[in-house]
């Protein structure tokens, strides 16, 4: 009768654990992006400044090409 070789068992659950682990961590990952790109900072101006303006551009005040 064949002895079951428990050094590949071990590793292949330690790689099925990786494999999960690694895999909920990119579920994590892609959850935390979605929110943060229709997060309610986006919904306001980060300081208060309205950026579309182009008079408030410093490079135009300058006159510099």
């Amino acid at each position: 009768m064949a002895r079951t070789n428990f050094q590949f068992t071990k590793r292949q659950k330690e790689l099925e654990r990786k494999r999960k682990t690694e895999e909920k961590r990119q579920r994590k990952r892609e959850k935390k992006g979605s929110e943060a790109e229709t997060g309610p900072d986006e919904l306001q101006p980060a300081s208060g400044e309205d950026h579309t303006n182009p008079a408030a551009d410093p490079a135009e005040e300058t006159g510099s090409p």
